[in-house]
Order: structure tokens, then C-alpha cells, then sequence
């Protein structure tokens, strides 16, 4: 059986706090990652600890747990080490034996990150807003089969492909690429024999895992409406077909339980939420309203240190079986509670989802229902009885919209702070 945790906006919603607590059931045997690279990334908070995970998978919070990073992640080396160190430091045991890496993941380059900023300065105003970390461009080699992948490290011709792969970029951008080929091959000669121990065939590995009947908890990576339906996506699949295919296991399809993550200030199809990224919306909430969601919600990025700013945005079901809903206490001092229930173009017609013409979607105004809010504490609750009668009709509200329960709220940063409804 695969429990599969997804991002069901546009990242950032706490995919973290779920997972960490699944894993603290210790109903799993394995946590693996299928998707993205280290561009992003969720925070786990346990008593005055926080730990901090962007390419690791959070499993390596729980001793007993076994760790893969899956064959469609973009792997970069550097924070592979670098993420491994801070945790070992922080006293998480035996955190070199429990992960593993796919031979077959497509390695994250300097030389990626280098062109990725170049990408965005060409945008001029029309920017992305990406990390500039290289996913993109990765993610764009991958496809075009010219990348490099874990196991061409091993073969006599990684260095010339290297090479080949930066002339091409060289070709594009002159010298506005500062970027030295020569000293990335000398840190992969290093590289190679440090990772060696890391390895697996994760076909063999996640073969055996199911011949065994091992359980296994896949955290998604980034989120569904980064994937493709707005123009500033991720590149990566972020919906379970990601974990199918990112993981080699294709006995998920009749196995599986898929939970969608989203923030309490949120609602289906469009819903009140927080991004990183550029383009229009026309629900942005610029002023008081967004400012204090920010505040409240400490709505940063681990490790990215970007502000995200209050918006509406559209969300999109991807055959999920239950929800968790997160940072419900952020919302406990707003006198009312707006959720967008269309979108209104300039001809009168209402769109319930988000469209793919995004000129569109910049000229179009906003249908609201506002619902009372409840104004007292909802932090550290874990009881659903114990939740405000207006909280408890916001979720419901939430539920009917998308004809799928909320099994999981969040109302608080530590891990315990969470309302499971069976």
C-alpha cells in the first residue's frame, strides 16, 4: 500500500508537518521522493528543534524509516551533502545509512543554476520567478535526452558530455555564461567516490519493497497547479502519476491513497492561498488582508527566504481521497473569511476553474461568499469538537466543494498541533 502526500496548489502549503506526522506512526516502512530537486522546500518543527528538507525526504526524521530519492528527481549533489550534514548535526541517527539515491535521477549542475538566472533576465518583465536553481533547465535537458544522469558519472564519457552540454549553453549566452566547465569536472572526480556508497537501482529497490510488502509514504514535491496549468509552472509532474512514474512502481494504481495538502485560507475551485512566482491573480490580496496573512503565517520559504504575498488562486482535484487542511489558527483573528467561488469575465461569464489564457484570467474580476469568522484560538487544537462552529462550517464548506473530506487539520507549527478525522 502507497500513501502519496501532494502539493494541491502552488507549493508551500506544509506538505511537511503531514508527512513527518504519518511517519511518527511509524505505519511506514519507507519515505521516498519522486519529483523536483532542492529549489523548494518544508520545515518540520519538533519541541524547540526545526529541521529543514529540500532534496532529502523527511523520513530521515524517524529512525526506523528507510529513504529513497526517487529515479525523476533532479539530484545536486552539493545540498545532497550539505542538507546531510545539518541534519547528522542535529543529532538525527544513522542518517548516511537510511538514504538512498536512483541511479537513474538527472544530475543538477552548476551549470544549470548559471543558466536558469540567464533564462529569467532574458524574461525582462515578464519574469518567472524562479529559485534559479536550475530545475527548469535541468528538467529541459532531461527531455531533450542530452542530460546527465547519477550513473553516466561512472562511464568514460561523462566529462565530454559535460562538456558538450556546456558548449551548447556557451553557444546561447557568450559571456554572459560565468560558468568554468573545467572546475565542475573537478568536483565530480570527488563526487563520484563520495556518492558511491548512496547508490541503489531503484527498480531493483522499490521491486523488492513490493515483493515484501513493505508500506511505503511518497512525499510529494512542490505542487499540482506548478505543473502546467498557469504559464510560471514547475517543470515536473506533482500529481500521483508523478510517484508512479518517478518511483518505477506501477502497482499504485489499485494500491493507493492520495492526500492533497492546502492551506486553511483556501477554497476549491479558486481558494485564498500563498505563492512564489509572477503572473496575474486576480484575487491578490495586496493590502491589509494579504500583509497580515504574511505576518501570521510566517509565509517564507525554508531556505529560499522569498515572501509570498495573499492570494486567490484555483485549485484543481487530482483523484484524491482525503484532504489536509493546514494553518487553520492563521485564520482565527479575520472578522470575515472571503472565498472565491468564480471567476467573472468582462462578457458576464463565470469561470470555475482556472484558465489556461492567462490574459484572461488578468481581466477578469472576482464572485466572493463571505463566511463569519470565528475570532478565537484555534492553535494547539486536536479535537474537531473543540473548533469554533464557524470553523467547523468553513471546512465543511470546503468539503462539499470539492466532494472530498478533510481528514487532517493543521493548527499549529509542531507536529502534534493536528485534528485527524477518521
Amino acid at each position: 500500500m502507497a500513501t502519496i502526500i501532494l502539493g494541491s496548489q502552488w507549493g508551500d502549503e506544509g506538505k511537511g508537518k503531514l508527512t513527518d506526522h504519518l511517519l511518527s506512526t511509524n505505519s511506514f516502512d519507507i519515505c521516498a521522493r519522486a519529483a523536483g530537486g532542492h529549489n523548494a522546500g518544508h520545515s518540520v518543527k519538533t519541541g524547540d528543534q526545526t529541521y529543514s528538507f529540500h532534496l532529502l525526504p523527511s523520513g530521515l526524521m524517524n529512525p526506523n524509516i528507510d529513504n529513497l530519492i526517487g529515479s525523476g528527481v533532479v539530484f545536486n549533489v552539493e545540498a545532497f551533502f550539505r542538507e546531510l550534514a545539518e541534519l547528522e548535526s542535529k543529532g538525527l541517527p544513522r542518517v548516511h545509512e537510511r538514504i538512498h539515491i536512483s541511479s537513474r535521477c538527472h544530475l543538477n549542475f552548476a551549470l544549470h543554476a548559471a543558466v536558469d538566472g540567464l533564462s529569467e533576465q532574458e524574461l525582462g518583465t515578464n519574469q518567472i520567478g524562479t529559485t534559479k536553481r536550475g530545475i527548469g533547465p535541468v528538467y529541459s535537458t532531461k527531455a531533450l535526452r542530452d542530460g546527465l544522469r547519477v550513473i553516466d558519472l561512472y562511464h568514460e564519457s561523462f566529462e565530454q558530455k559535460l562538456r558538450l552540454l556546456a558548449e551548447g549553453y556557451r553557444k546561447r549566452y557568450g559571456e554572459l555564461l560565468k560558468y568554468s566547465v573545467e572546475d565542475e569536472i573537478q568536483r565530480f572526480r570527488v563526487y563520484k567516490e563520495q556518492l558511491r556508497p548512496y547508490i541503489v537501482d531503484a527498480v531493483e529497490y522499490m521491486r523488492v519493497v513490493r515483493e515484501n510488502k513493505r508500506s511505503v509514504l511518497v512525499e510529494g514535491s512542490q505542487a499540482l497547479s506548478m505543473m502546467g496549468y498557469r504559464a510560471d509552472g514547475n517543470e515536473e509532474s506533482a500529481d500521483w502519476l508523478s510517484a508512479r512514474f518517478g518511483l518505477r512502481i506501477a502497482h499504485l494504481r489499485n494500491h493507493r491513497n492520495v492526500i492533497g495538502v492546502v492551506k486553511a485560507y483556501v477554497r476549491f475551485p479558486p481558494i485564498l492561498t500563498t505563492r512564489v512566482g509572477s503572473g496575474p491573480f486576480p484575487t491578490e490580496q495586496d493590502g491589509d488582508v494579504g500583509q497580515k496573512l504574511q505576518e501570521i503565517g510566517g509565509e517564507i520559504l525554508a531556505g529560499v527566504l522569498l515572501p509570498v504575498s495573499g492570494k486567490l488562486l484555483t485549485g484543481e482535484t487530482a483523484d484524491y481521497t482525503s484532504f489536509n487542511l493546514t494553518k487553520l489558527d492563521v485564520l482565527d483573528t479575520f472578522p470575515t473569511i472571503r472565498a472565491a467561488v468564480a471567476y467573472v469575465t468582462s462578457d458576464g461569464e463565470k469561470l470555475t476553474s482556472f484558465p489556461a489564457d492567462l490574459s484572461l484570467l488578468d481581466k477578469c474580476t472576482v464572485e466572493y461568499v463571505d463566511f463569519q469568522g470565528w475570532q478565537s484560538s484555534t492553535h494547539g487544537v486536536r479535537v474537531w469538537s473543540d473548533l469554533p462552529s464557524q470553523a467547523q462550517k468553513y471546512i465543511k464548506f470546503i468539503e462539499s466543494s470539492v466532494d472530498t473530506k478533510v481528514s487532517y487539520i493543521g493548527t499549529g507549527q509542531d507536529r502534534e498541533d493536528m485534528i485527524f478525522r477518521e
